[in-house]
């Protein structure tokens, strides 16, 4: 017969194996993720899924994380996020906030103290997918490593939230339940009150400073460099591509450097036609003017990139004439057969356009640096072409005897720009409802969100295919097994037991729980973690006859200040796909930094919140 007993905090009843499968099965999570290659959501699911089927977890508490406020917030913003990406709207915030940094720690100084101080009013989540898109650009055409800069974004998020008590959801959770408790239930006659706005940054501001500090300096040496994998080939397939300065574009004016296209990633500015006459071995203080022809020679991904910067156009005038908005195309390469019968004729005289309704944005010859304009290259046999043309285009032609191969490029459509204004106040309008109004994020994403949709800042499809389903399973699956650890009462008996090594000391207890917090937040969430020791923590005030306030306080700041996994904060998960980070990067990075917020906290807590 199955002995069970009844959770005191739940009233569930809890098979008895329930507390040693459950750690077992978080041990084995932590293994995986460290050890293996597998993804964090399979992982978590896996482990999550395990805790199902022996019963250590109800299934309604099992699948709690997967409609749980957060989760659905995140998914909501990616749409928002977009919104932005596609119709250019951030390309202001790279110009003008970001700059271009002439060194990797100099990208750091520009990037994390304005990501720090907007995190100290707003929600992290929004924050880091806003950002996203703007780094992974500002990066590429400063020439900077992604991967030295995703988790310094996670990072610094998280620092500036820790000034305020409205900068992450785990620090407002953790009043609400400051909240709570001091109203009703046995705590109630403890000497406590929920914290002002502004109270944590007693804490908060030097754990802040410290962290950034650290962030500048260590980096460059606990962060691997890891470029995309394009530039790992010798000889990626490069094409001729022309660029206009359109009349009234932003760029007129400045030095080719000054206009970030003197270091493009994987591009390089062959040449620059201006009045009829050609400036090869163009200087980096060249001046732009309205009109000038640049000819750049790169590989696909930085033609796409091209096409997507401010105050440029394909030099031809035959992408306005084809039928349909740009925004409804994308590009397309094509490799051109022996059988066609355009071979040996020019792209002008060969009516492309007219015959394709596609017209020809870049070619490729096997690695020949093509001179001259598009229209007058002659076609040969084996020639790539990248064409801009309606999707249909690949389905139509993949049979066709003109062509060896035809595929889409990803991520080519054309940005909306004439839509960009409306991505921005749409953007003011949601920072405005949640920091001014008080309106929680979750519905005001949701409105951002119809909003872009409604507007055509961002399309259906667009939106469907921009939600990262693995981020989200993660963060459910995380917030399932958080579920587990309190329903089994293993992350309870766990804390018990370091807290007892604690003596009769309040201040090494403090240390002690905040350790605990510390080590449970990066294992399973930070709210998980937070609710969890929560009580404990006012179980110790009581024992000790001391003011709850500084245990309070440091469980606020050990919950949110997660920073050694993934797994911890779903700001850490966003950016690891895109900065290609391993598990064990977040333990070398994020560790040192945990051990030094620890140390500061624990310094500063008792000096404001006496025992």
């Amino acid at each position: 017969m199955l002995s069970v007993w009844i959770n005191p905090n739940t009233g569930l009843l809890v098979p008895e194996y329930a507390t040693p499968l459950t750690l077992l099965v978080v041990a084995g999570v932590v293994f995986c993720l460290a050890a293996t290659k597998l993804g964090a959501d399979i992982v978590l699911l896996g482990g999550l899924t395990s805790l199902i089927l022996t019963k250590a977890v109800t299934i309604p508490h099992a699948v709690h994380g997967f409609a749980n406020e957060g989760l659905v917030t995140v998914a909501i913003l990616f749409i928002v996020a977009e919104g932005l990406e596609q119709t250019g709207a951030v390309g202001h915030l790279i110009q003008y906030v970001l700059g271009t940094p002439r060194t990797q720690k100099s990208a750091l100084g520009r990037m994390v103290f304005p990501v720090a101080a907007m995190s100290a009013f707003l929600n992290n989540t929004p924050i880091v997918a806003v950002m996203l898109p703007v780094l992974d650009d500002w990066a590429k055409k400063a020439r900077l490593s992604v991967s030295q800069l995703m988790m310094p974004l996670s990072f610094a998020t998280i620092l500036g939230g820790l000034c305020t008590v409205l900068g992450t959801s785990t620090t407002v959770v953790v009043n609400k339940l400051l909240e709570a408790a001091s109203r009703e239930g046995e705590f109630a006659q403890l000497d406590m009150a929920p914290l002002a706005l502004f109270e944590l940054g007693w804490v908060g501001l030097p754990c802040c400073l410290a962290g950034l500090t650290y962030l500048l300096l260590t980096t460059r040496f606990l962060l691997p460099d890891r470029r995309p994998a394009m530039e790992q080939f010798d000889n990626p397939r490069e094409y001729t591509v022309e660029m206009l300065v359109e009349q009234g574009s932003p760029l007129v004016g400045k030095s080719i450097e000054e206009a970030g296209l003197r270091h493009l990633p994987n591009m390089f500015l062959m040449e620059v036609e201006r009045g009829g006459h050609i400036l090869p071995a163009v200087s980096p203080r060249e001046i732009l003017a309205a009109g000038d022809r640049l000819v750049f020679v790169g590989v696909v991904e930085s033609v796409v990139d091209l096409q997507r910067f401010a105050g440029l156009s394909p030099a031809t005038n035959q992408v306005f004439k084809l039928d349909g908005p740009r925004s409804d195309r994308c590009l397309i390469e094509a490799v051109v057969s022996h059988s066609c019968n355009l071979v040996g004729m020019t792209i002008r005289e060969a009516q492309f356009r007219s015959r394709y309704n596609a017209v020809v944005i870049a070619v490729s010859r096997n690695g020949e640096r093509l001179r001259g304009k598009i229209g007058d290259i002659v076609l040969q046999s084996g020639d790539t072409f990248l064409l801009e043309a309606n999707p249909m285009f690949a389905d139509m032609q993949r049979n066709s005897g003109d062509f060896y191969l035809v595929s889409k490029v990803e991520n080519s459509t054309p940005l909306r720009r004439e839509r960009a204004w409306m991505a921005q106040v749409i953007l003011a309008c949601l920072v405005i409802l949640v920091t001014v109004c008080g309106v929680d994020i979750l519905p005001a994403s949701a409105l951002a969100a119809a909003a872009m949709m409604l507007t055509g800042c961002v399309k259906p499809r667009e939106a469907r295919a921009c939600i990262d389903w693995g981020v989200l399973v993660t963060i459910g699956a995380g917030i399932g097994i958080g579920e587990a650890m309190h329903d089994s009462q293993a992350g309870a008996t766990v804390a018990q037991q370091f807290i007892s090594l604690g003596g009769n000391d309040p201040a090494v207890t403090l240390a002690i729980l905040y350790g605990v917090t510390m080590l449970f937040t990066n294992l399973i969430t930070a709210k998980a973690a937070a609710t969890l020791i929560f009580p404990v923590a006012l179980s110790t005030a009581q024992q000790f006859d001391v003011s709850p306030m500084p245990f309070i306080v440091a469980i606020m700041i050990a919950a949110a200040a997660s920073f050694a996994t993934p797994v911890g904060y779903q700001t850490n998960l966003m950016v690891q796909g895109p900065g290609g980070y391993r598990y064990s990067d977040y333990i070398r990075f994020g560790v040192p930094l945990s051990l030094l917020l620890w140390l500061v906290s624990v310094i500063v807590i008792p000096q404001v919140w006496t025992f």
